[in-house]
C-alpha cells in the first residue's frame, strides 16, 4: 500500500538548497519470513537561494507547493515549488537581527501563518495578507528569552494556533492565539540546564483513539510536547490541566554521550503506538517506543559516526524517517514488520 509521499529538505554550509519528495511502497513477500520488500521512487533538485549566507532551514508547507528558508544573513524566503519541481521566489521576509535558525508553517486552517526564530533572541510569526504580501503578526517582547531562540514547533491544530519556542537559556515558551487576537504566554522553565536545542509536539489523537468506542474515542486532544538540549538529554512534558503547569514525563529517559540535536514525535494517526526519534552529536540515531505500561524503551537506529543534525519523519506514517547528517547525505528508513529499521534510501 503506498506511503504519504515524503518531503525532504536539506539545506547546508553552502547558500543553495536541495529539496526532494520520496515515495515509498511496499508489499510483504510471501513465503519463508514474510520479508518487507520496499520500492522507492524520488526525484530531487537543486537550485541557488539567493541567501548572502549559509541556509540553516527549509520547510514545506502542508501541502508541499511552498518552500521557506533561512538563512545567516537574517532574512527568510519563500518560494511556490512546482508539481515537476521548478521553483519561483515570491518574498523575503525581513525583521530579524541576527541569524534566523529555523522556520515553521502553521497548520493550512489559520491561513498562510510562518514562524521564524533567531540567534538574537526574538520569535517573529508572519501572516499572509491577501494580496500575497507578508506581514509581522507577532514579535516577541524584549525578556521572552535571554539567548538564542534555536527551534520553534506548531502545535496540532486540535490544540488551536499554539507555538513553542525552544532556547539556550534553557527554557520554553508556548505562545497561544487569543480571540481578540493577542496572545498568551506559558513557560517551561529549566528545560534542559545548558540549553534547549529542538522542540516537537505529539500527535493530538491520543495512542489507539482509532480503534477505541466509547469515551475514549472521543477525548480530549493530547497535549505533550518533546524536547532536546545540550545536557545530551531528551525529554518529553505534558500539561496538568487542573493546574496549568507542564510537568515532565520522568518515564522516558533518553539519554546520548553528547548535544541532543533533534528530536521528532512521530505521528500515529490514533494507532495504539506512540514513537519519538533523538538525533545527536554523536552519530546516533535512537527510536524510543512507549510501551502500554507507559514506559519508554530505546532501540539504536545507527551510529552514522558524525554528527546527525535532523530526524523528520513522514507526513501522516510514523513508519517512514528521514535522517540528515554531517556527511551532507539525507538517509531515508523505514520500520520492518518484525520492529526492525532498515535504510531504503540516500538522497545525495
Amino acid at each position: 500500500r503506498p506511503s504519504p509521499p515524503l518531503a525532504v529538505c536539506r539545506s547546508g554550509r553552502r547558500r543553495g538548497v536541495a529539496f526532494g519528495r520520496t515515495a515509498l511502497a511496499s508489499h510483504r513477500e510471501a513465503g519463508a519470513g514474510g520479508v518487507d520488500r520496499t520500492m522507492v521512487s524520488q526525484s530531487a533538485q537543486a537550485f541557488e537561494s539567493g541567501h548572502a549566507d549559509v541556509v540553516h532551514d527549509c520547510q514545506l508547507d502542508y501541502y508541499g507547493k511552498r518552500l521557506a528558508t533561512c538563512s545567516s544573513d537574517r532574512t527568510v524566503k519563500i518560494f511556490q515549488i512546482d508539481p515537476n519541481g521548478a521553483h519561483t521566489h515570491l518574498a523575503d521576509l525581513h525583521g530579524h537581527e541576527g541569524p534566523v535558525w529555523q522556520v515553521a508553517w502553521a497548520h493550512p486552517k489559520y491561513g498562510g501563518v510562518l514562524a521564524s526564530c533567531s540567534y538574537d533572541r526574538r520569535v517573529i510569526i508572519w501572516k499572509e495578507s491577501s494580496d500575497g504580501s507578508w506581514q509581522q503578526a507577532f514579535v516577541s517582547p524584549p525578556g521572552m528569552h535571554e539567548s538564542s531562540i534555536n527551534s520553534v514547533a506548531w502545535a496540532p491544530y486540535e490544540l488551536g494556533l499554539a507555538l513553542a519556542c525552544a532556547s539556550s537559556d534553557g527554557t520554553v515558551t508556548i505562545l497561544t492565539h487569543r480571540s481578540d487576537g493577542g496572545w498568551d504566554q506559558e513557560k517551561i522553565p529549566n528545560a534542559h540546564a545548558i540549553g534547549v536545542l529542538a522542540v516537537s509536539w505529539a500527535p493530538a489523537a491520543a495512542p489507539g483513539s482509532i480503534t477505541a468506542a466509547g469515551p475514549e474515542a472521543a477525548s480530549a486532544p493530547v497535549c505533550r510536547l518533546a524536547t532536546a538540549g545540550c545536557d545530551s538529554t531528551a525529554r518529553l512534558w505534558s500539561k496538568d490541566e487542573a493546574s496549568g503547569q507542564w510537568r515532565s514525563d520522568e518515564r522516558f529517559k533518553a539519554q546520548h554521550q553528547d548535544w541532543v540535536r533533534d528530536v521528532a514525535w512521530a505521528p500515529n494517526l490514533g494507532l495504539p503506538k506512540n514513537t519519538v526519534a533523538t538525533a545527536s552529536q554523536d552519530g546516533t540515531v535512537y527510536i524510543w517506543t512507549e510501551g502500554l505500561d507507559g514506559v519508554w524503551s530505546g532501540l539504536l537506529l545507527k551510529n552514522f559516526g558524525c554528527p546527525v543534525w535532523r530526524v523528520s519523519w513522514a507526513v501522516g506514517t510514523g513508519s517512514v524517517l528521514a535522517v540528515s547528517d554531517a556527511s551532507h547525505s539525507v538517509t531515508l528508513w523505514k520500520e520492518q514488520l518484525d520492529g526492525s529499521w532498515a535504510q531504503v534510501s540516500q538522497v545525495q
